[in-house]
């Protein structure tokens, strides 16, 4: 079954009268990633170089060790990309380099879904944030101003126009498109 391990629907039975929809959004390398990749790269490459002489081959495996780690466990949470899925009104994204669950919500407990920069926000002063985006300064980013876990919450998501419309439907006069 294609949607193992997605906790939404996992808690829902789904009918046919049920609007499903998915969006993938990859999120932009940050100058950072390239270089965590670039240092842990040329460490691997000074261990194997310097060590020959010291350790003979054993600095040859240590490099292999050091990359496979990377290769595992760092290189893949520098290259991320989100899911975002909505089942009618409950929406989950999901943070694929491992499909790790990330947050889940009905959307239709938000007080408020806007534009990232559209003044109706100025009001709401969010105690957490959460930037599920792509992190381009140019994408349509819209903002969901909810209650998650007590605290007042900030979800970032970068949904397409057929994700907006379907949110539409389920938010009312809470949606705004500015």
């Amino acid at each position: 079954d294609r949607y193992d391990g997605h906790k939404l629907l996992e808690r829902k039975q789904i009918t046919m009268n049920d609007a499903l929809y998915e969006q993938l959004v990859p999120r932009k390398q940050k100058t950072s990633g390239i270089l965590i990749s670039i240092l842990i790269i040329v460490l691997a490459v000074a261990v194997a170089v310097l060590g020959m002489p010291l350790v003979g081959f054993l600095s040859f495996l240590i490099a292999v060790l050091i990359l496979m780690i990377a290769f595992y466990f760092i290189f893949p949470k520098l290259n991320v990309e989100y899911e975002y899925m909505i089942l009618n009104h409950d929406l989950q994204i999901d943070a694929i380099y491992k499909r790790k669950h990330m947050l889940s919500f009905d959307i239709q407990s938000a007080e408020i879904i806007a534009p990232k920069k559209s003044p109706r926000l100025n009001a709401f002063h969010p105690d957490k944030t959460y930037d599920f985006t792509s992190g381009n300064e140019n994408a349509d980013v819209y903002a969901v101003m909810i209650s998650l876990d007590q605290k007042n919450s900030c979800v970032y998501i970068e949904p397409d126009r057929k994700m907006i419309e379907h949110m539409r439907q389920w938010m009312g006069s809470k949606m705004f498109l500015d």
